[in-house]
């Protein structure tokens, strides 16, 4: 069996020497054997005993019930390390969650010009906006919400970023409506739009290609879709439709 000496195991567990020889004095950690020299020299057993005490000091536990857990005859390491892993997993969790929240702190303090609700809808007449978002939250009450949450999170200029890619992206789908909608050129736009409108929904879960067929239905039969400057442009819409069908066809199979 291969030892090591006090020093060696204070380096590798990351304690002191001087919290290894209290061990021993208090019963503890006692070494796997002592040199002539009365060196102190711990083999595994000892490695995994440390390990334990460490785990239960992390937990709170005071030294002298670490000892009286650890001598217990019933004592069974593997479910004890089972039981530390699933503690570390929650407080990972729980650590993460934290995080999150202190960064989305930090954002807000570093950059105050977050988006408010209607800044999502900026740029449509407010009557229209209001409809458009009512008859949304009805079709669509999940995911509305996902979308508008998400998109909360945005500044102001990362949200502007993306209205004006994505308003660029349909200016120049509308300059190749005149094209076949099957076209490497039309189906590079298409993903494109695509990936625009799962970031404006808050990237969902479950069928996006689902989700994304039905916007093109909606172009069809919803001619405000693709209004421009209040006037209805059907062949656009048919145009839209055939293409997105074909994005979702090849892409997903659908």
């Amino acid at each position: 069996m291969k030892y090591h000496s006090v020093k060696r195991l204070a380096q590798m567990a990351g304690v002191s020497v001087r919290t290894l020889h209290h061990y021993d004095h208090i019963g503890l950690l006692k070494p796997s054997v002592r040199t002539t020299a009365g060196y102190r020299m711990y083999g595994k057993d000892g490695l995994l005993r440390l390990q334990q005490i460490l785990f239960y000091k992390e937990l709170g536990f005071k030294l002298s019930e670490i000892r009286e857990v650890l001598d217990d005859p019933e004592f069974d390491l593997v479910q004890a390390l089972q039981m530390h892993k699933y503690r570390l997993s929650e407080e990972k969790k729980r650590i993460s969650t934290l995080m999150t929240t202190i960064n989305q702190t930090i954002s807000n303090l570093k950059n105050r010009k977050m988006i408010k609700p209607e800044d999502l809808y900026r740029g449509l007449p407010k009557e229209q906006a209001e409809t458009w978002r009512k008859e949304a939250r009805e079709k669509w009450p999940n995911q509305v919400k996902h979308g508008e949450e998400q998109l909360l999170k945005m500044s102001r200029d990362d949200f502007k970023a993306l209205q004006d890619g994505f308003k660029a992206n349909i200016e120049k789908l509308a300059s190749l409506s005149s094209k076949d909608h099957t076209s490497a050129e039309v189906q590079t736009e298409i993903r494109r739009h695509y990936e625009y409108v799962m970031r404006f929904w808050g990237n969902p879960e479950g069928s996006r290609a689902e989700g994304y067929k039905g916007l093109g239905d909606l172009y069809v039969q919803d001619e405000r879709y693709t209004e421009v400057e209040g006037v209805p442009n059907p062949a656009f819409g048919r145009f839209l439709q055939k293409a997105m069908h074909y994005f979702v066809q090849m892409e997903f199979g659908r």
